[in-house]
């Protein structure tokens, strides 16, 4: 990445620069599923001249082999026991810290022991919302092994969320090795219980220390580890959720397919407010004309992704979510990993209870879809999925001072998940606790 510009600083040759580096920097972080979320026609005009800054080699790669451990002296913090355990609140001994400015790149990585930042009161990400972040995990098998799920996935989405912010771009697999390294240092964090794991919360900031909107000279990545258990208090039990008609989550050319800061915080009014009525998280719906009449289009739940399992007006069975497009839906790797499970389940021969399952990632709107469905009977479950609740049922969607109730298991009313959750949630675990031999488990210790 270089800091060069043209040699004469007149307005065309800065404006020329600029958009070689801003494309560049957009061109690296596309994901091959989500190319549309860049088709801004300012980044198609500039992308033919972009290779000068992709290529140059002027500044320090991201280097594992670099990292330096100095671990934390005394004895290892207690862990509180796994029943206590809130989303969260309990972190590790280390932590892994790594420096880039402008003129040098990337400094040594460092894991050393927990403890606050140290920074500028003017760091530009305190004041323009300079900073993303990763939510992931890593689980621990029957023989005590550590296991990362589908870690390749998240870097792919935490490279996206930097290039968004024009923070700098990293190599992946080194990026990988360091967390790896992190979790080799805090393995005994780990929890081996089924249902419990290590939460890996990688986050990336400007540490520009003045003030002024522009792109940081100075930023850090660091990763820290939370042993967790459930997301919800209630464990893996139906939650309600109430359809939000006023705020917005995200819109069109935004950043709502990204973890960027500016996306969660406000959300945290909103949540608030729902709270106080009783519902444990919103949906958040977006406004469309569809058909010639005004609608609003079912997005995400919470920080989750939304999957409805219904019977289509073909008379098929269905699971929807919506589509990515148009930036208004984070491309989960919890979200992916459930369709291609359902896709694995819907197979002839595949032994499910859902072959013949069709699987969509398609539009589906309050009106025109679900409240249609649920009054004549064909919505069949409602989940959200997302790293940190993994697979949340929904029993209760509130809409405009009325609520749909939504039957999990027709033939169990005890069943706190519906049959289809309750096999994806199954499946899911099965590979990332390590009974079930796949590639989306990767060990540490190789």
């Amino acid at each position: 990445m270089s800091t060069s510009f043209a040699p004469r600083h007149t307005p065309k040759a800065i404006e020329r620069s600029f958009k070689m580096r801003a494309a560049a920097l957009y061109r690296r972080a596309l994901l091959p599923s989500s190319r549309s979320a860049f088709q801004s026609p300012f980044l198609r005009g500039a992308a033919g001249s972009l290779r000068h800054f992709a290529s140059t080699g002027s500044l320090a790669s991201l280097d594992s082999s670099k990292v330096v451990i100095q671990r934390k002296e005394g004895p290892t913090t207690q862990m509180p026991p796994l029943n206590c355990l809130v989303f969260g609140r309990f972190f590790s001994d280390h932590m892994l810290e790594i420096d880039w400015d402008h003129q040098k790149g990337w400094h040594s990585p460092s894991i050393h022991p927990f403890k606050n930042l140290d920074l500028h009161p003017a760091a530009s990400s305190l004041h323009y919302s300079l900073q993303c972040f990763e939510g992931m995990k890593a689980y621990k098998n029957k023989d005590g092994k550590v296991l990362m799920f589908r870690p390749d996935l998240n870097m792919a989405r935490f490279k996206r969320s930097c290039t968004r912010l024009a923070l700098p771009d990293f190599d992946t697999p080194e990026m990988i090795k360091l967390i790896k390294k992190l979790l080799e240092v805090d393995e005994q964090f780990v929890p081996n219980q089924d249902g419990f794991s290590i939460y890996i919360r990688p986050t990336a900031i400007a540490t520009q220390p003045t003030l002024g909107v522009t792109a940081p000279q100075f930023s850090k990545v660091y990763v820290i580890l939370s042993p967790v258990g459930p997301y919800y208090p209630t464990g893996f039990k139906p939650v309600s959720i109430l359809a939000e008609s006023h705020y917005v989550r995200a819109w069109p050319g935004g950043s709502g397919d990204t973890k960027v800061g500016g996306n969660y915080g406000p959300t945290i009014l909103p949540q608030a407010l729902g709270a106080e009525h009783g519902f444990q998280q919103l949906l958040w719906l977006f406004p469309e004309t569809i058909d010639g009449k005004p609608d609003q289009l079912l997005t995400e739940v919470g920080t989750m992704n939304l999957f409805v399992y219904w019977v289509n007006e073909k008379g098929e069975k269905e699971l929807v979510t919506a589509p990515l497009e148009s930036n208004l839906i984070l491309p989960g790797v919890t979200r992916i990993s459930i369709l291609e499970l359902a896709r694995q389940m819907a197979q002839p021969g595949s032994g499910s209870a859902f072959e013949g399952l069709k699987v969509t990632e398609g539009k589906m709107y309050m009106h025109r879809d679900f409240l249609k469905a649920h009054a004549e009977g064909r919505i069949k479950e409602v989940f959200g999925a997302g790293t940190a609740a993994v697979i949340a049922p929904v029993n209760r969607l509130a809409y405009e001072g009325v609520d749909y109730p939504i039957a999990l298991d027709p033939s169990d009313p005890s069943a706190g998940a519906g049959p289809l959750a309750a096999e994806l949630l199954k499946r899911l675990q099965d590979i990332q606790y390590g009974r079930t031999k796949s590639d989306w488990s990767w060990p540490i210790n190789e």
